[in-house]
């Protein structure tokens, strides 16, 4: 039996990774695979949860940057109801 090709993981997105372990996951639920597609879906399915696990602690950590850099005792200025000065002359 020939060995199924698949995409490599770094050059998928976040969504198509997620899609691929879910459709890994029910493949192997289902219990109709030979032994050998078994082992071999579950190894890829490995290597996927590990990448979106790793893509998703990179993305906790950006939040954490962004959060990090917001000065939460700076006061905040509600500009929208301020006038406009764009148009006047001085």
């Amino acid at each position: 039996m020939a060995e199924k090709s698949y995409p490599k993981i770094e050059d998928m997105s976040f969504k198509e990774a997620s899609i691929e372990l879910e459709q890994i996951v029910r493949s192997l639920e289902n219990g109709d695979l030979e032994l050998e597609e078994s082992l071999s879906r579950y190894a890829r399915g490995v290597e996927l949860l590990k990448s979106l696990r790793e893509r998703l602690a990179r993305a906790e950590q950006k939040v954490q940057v962004l959060l990090d850099a917001t000065d939460e005792d700076a006061p905040v200025s509600d500009t929208t109801a301020a006038p406009s000065t764009a148009f006047i002359d001085e």
